[in-house]
């Protein structure tokens, strides 16, 4: 358990709220991700199995919220599913079928960003699915959940939620910039377009699986630095976590090069080298 204190989040309402300045930002992000690697370790020494659903709005940070806590993390422990669009066989396939199939072993946490509520939301919305097979979703979620956590499974789900404005200005700064230009789909456009649509859908998912056994936990996500920090020191919090990272290892000494030739260091193809050392120790002066 790792102890938070942030007072500038405003719970969700319109009120304006007081940005945590980039140093103190950087600073408690690093405390924060010292604590998930105490917190990963702890999963993988206790063979425990975590899932992590992340959904929202689009351009509501859920990525961004991701990357900062997969960044020191192990691979092998922490992993971040994100699936494409269902093949012809996977339509045919029972819903949570390709889900299934990424879930944790022991010792592992696995990430989804978007997930199986795709059918309570995106597909009923853009027409992806059938009526009846978006009331069987909604029938049959909470029955799916609970046997994950009767199989050992922790199970947290986090909903990202963002202004309408401030969705807008995201979008608009994804299409002027090249570099996130690929955030940007057909798909948010529609979405932008079905607003409403998806606000009520978004309604009748929480009222069917916001359930005592698997509640949702609302991210207020209009200033990214905050839901960030936010969302990582509640997921600390609710994970009941030791410290069992181990002390530094002890290096043997180096054998005894000088009875190795190598091969001529000429006989090695070098990648260029454009930035030399020279210029980075100028720039860093």
């Amino acid at each position: 358990m790792v102890d938070f204190d942030l007072t500038h989040s405003n719970g969700g309402d319109n009120e304006p709220v007081e940005k945590i300045s980039r140093k103190q930002y950087v600073k408690e992000l690093e405390r924060l991700q010292m604590e998930l690697v105490k917190m990963h370790e702890w999963i993988r020494r206790e063979k425990k199995k975590v899932v992590i659903i992340f959904e929202g709005r689009d351009a509501a940070g859920k990525g961004g919220t991701i990357k900062r806590i997969t960044a020191r993390l192990n691979p092998r422990v922490a992993r971040v599913v994100a699936l494409g669009t269902p093949n012809d066989r996977e339509k045919t396939q029972w819903w949570f079928q390709r889900y299934v199939a990424h879930l944790p072993a022991g010792g592992e946490m696995v990430l989804f960003d978007r997930s199986w509520y795709n059918r309570a939301i995106v597909e009923p919305v853009m027409g992806f699915c059938t009526q009846e097979q978006y009331e069987e979703f909604l029938r049959t979620c909470p029955e799916f959940e609970r046997m994950l956590i009767r199989s050992g499974i922790t199970l947290i789900k986090y909903w990202f939620s963002v202004s309408d404005e401030e969705q807008e200005r995201r979008f608009l700064a994804r299409n002027t910039d090249p570099a996130r230009r690929w955030k940007l789909s057909e798909m948010d456009l529609e979405s932008r377009r079905r607003w409403v649509d998806f606000s009520k859908a978004k309604d009748r998912m929480f009222a069917v699986t916001d359930t005592k056994h698997a509640p949702w936990y609302v991210v207020n996500g209009d200033v990214k630095r905050h839901a960030r920090l936010n969302c990582i020191a509640h997921l600390l919090n609710i994970i009941p976590y030791q410290d069992v990272v181990e002390p530094p290892l002890e290096f043997p000494p180096l054998p005894d090069t000088s009875v190795y030739v190598r091969p001529p260091i000429t006989d090695q193809t070098f990648v260029p080298e454009i930035y030399p050392d020279e210029i980075l120790l100028e720039e860093d002066n």
